[in-house]
């Protein structure tokens, strides 16, 4: 018996009222599945290697350690493979390293002109190869692949000199500078060859000008008082004799000449040792208290800058400061050494001193500071001799670094005498700086004095007053200075 009320029968056979539901249409359900691990090979990306047209391989496994020489497989691939890799710190390195440009491999008919985008380097096949930790042997060139490893640190900027700049010197298999100890090489030091060294604004060039000279120090208006004075006694004296038969005053004058010409000569050929004396006995500071513009003197140990230099004949690297000099000793008939050179006495023909800055640690409070006796600065050295040659031609061969020596320089080597002196300052060495600290931020530095400073008169050594002219440089050579014949 039919019902005016709808019904319908479920799967279970039951039968219930109202009308069936209507099918609804089923939402799209998303699933994530896990993708395999490609290595940035295209041909095992699935959806991504059909949009390229190029054949999957599935059951083909990505291969593992060393990179070994096959023969290039057909076909060419006229692009450019991007690569991916370490961070360079050269700008131009880092350029190179990511772009390679010309083909993958060659060979065979046929090509296919296409742009690949790894995440790694390609070996010969076309397949990315294993990364490796580590440097590598064999013989693989380090821009072909990557290796993992730290990426040096940015370190902060201290405003102190080092060996060299930043980037500079030899890298690692990871592309971070390597570190190098002992001496610096052509690859991270700033060597600079003898002919240039001179035009360079790092390098004081000093001259002869620079040694202590009693003549120089002396008061040019006092000495000449000094000479019109005794003039008008000799004169006034051999007037007073002649007239009334009075010596007397003739010998004050010659008395007094005498006295004052014996001073002379005394501080001409003492001077220098009392000057020396002078800075030996003057108290050492120390930085850690030493107010900014402050006077002081500090001995310590020799670091070198960014430009150390190295001595004219003994070639002796890492220096601060260099001296060589080359006397000749002129007789009655032989030539001058210079204008200004007198006969039976030595005469300098030859004269290169530098200096650059340096580091010393003060011995006092271990504090480092920066010594200004670069660029141009005002330099006083007293630094003793290391090595005194004696050369006299007419008796004795000459050496042949001695006669390579002349011949860099253009000196002619006759049968005059000559004698060279040279003296350095190298790192290690044990020095005395006179100078003013200046502070500047976090940079401690030892600047030339703005005025000349005067040591005083000595009276129980019979020293006149001597000035002292920018850094004062003390270097006292504490092996035996010995006399070699060339």
């Amino acid at each position: 018996m039919g019902s005016r009320f709808p019904s319908h029968q479920l799967s279970n056979g039951l039968y219930v009222s109202g009308r069936p539901e209507q099918p609804k249409e089923k939402a799209p359900t998303m699933s994530s599945v896990a993708m395999p691990y490609t290595g940035g090979d295209i041909k095992k990306s699935g959806e991504l290697g059909k949009m390229f047209d190029i054949p999957v391989d599935g059951s083909k496994s990505r291969k593992s350690g060393p990179i070994t020489s096959a023969p290039p497989r057909t076909g060419s691939f006229g692009g450019a493979a991007s690569h991916s890799g370490p961070i360079m710190p050269n700008p131009a390195a880092r350029a190179s390293y990511y772009t390679t440009s010309g083909a993958v491999s060659s060979g065979g008919t046929g090509s296919s002109s296409l742009k690949k985008s790894n995440s790694g380097p390609l070996n010969k096949h076309g397949e990315p190869v294993k990364k490796l930790s580590g440097p590598q042997s064999g013989g693989v060139t380090p821009s072909g692949r990557q290796n993992s490893g730290p990426i040096p640190p940015v370190l902060p900027t201290t405003g102190l000199i080092t060996s060299g700049p930043i980037s500079s010197g030899p890298l690692n298999s990871s592309g971070a500078p390597r570190k190098v100890s002992g001496p610096l090489e052509s690859t991270g030091s700033m060597k600079i060859p003898g002919s240039a060294i001179i035009h360079n604004q790092a390098v004081t060039v000093l001259s002869q000008d620079d040694d202590f000279s009693f003549r120089r120090n002396f008061p040019k208006l006092i000495l000449w008082s000094l000479i019109l004075l005794f003039l008008m006694g000799f004169i006034a004296g051999g007037f007073i004799l002649a007239a009334v038969h009075n010596a007397i005053l003739l010998i004050v004058v010659v008395v007094l000449f005498g006295a004052v010409a014996s001073l002379f000569i005394w501080n001409t050929c003492f001077g220098r040792k009392a000057i020396v004396a002078y800075i030996a006995h003057y108290p050492d500071a120390e930085l850690r208290n030493a107010k900014n513009g402050q006077f002081v003197k500090i001995s310590g140990v020799v670091t070198c800058g960014n430009m150390p230099l190295e001595s004219s004949f003994q070639r002796i690297p890492r220096c601060v400061y260099t001296s060589t000099s080359l006397y000749e000793y002129r007789g009655w008939d032989s030539k001058a050494a210079n204008p200004t050179h007198r006969r039976f006495s030595w005469g300098l023909r030859s004269l290169e001193r530098r200096a650059v800055d340096f580091y010393i640690s003060d011995f006092q409070s271990g504090l480092r500071a920066l010594v200004k006796t670069g660029y141009g600065a005002r330099v006083t050295p007293y630094v003793d001799d290391s090595l005194v040659i004696d050369v006299n031609p007419g008796t004795e061969e000459l050496s042949p670094e001695f006669i390579k020596w002349l011949g860099e320089r253009n000196l002619s080597s006759d049968d005059r005498m000559m004698r060279m002196k040279e003296g350095y300052i190298k790192e290690g060495s044990t020095v005395s700086v006179t100078g003013v600290v200046q502070r500047n931020e976090n940079v401690l530095m030892i600047v030339p004095p703005p005025e000349p400073i005067t040591s005083g008169c000595q009276w129980t050594k019979c020293i006149f007053p001597a000035s002292l002219e920018g850094i004062v440089l003390r270097c006292e050579d504490t092996s035996k200075n010995d006399v070699i014949p060339v």
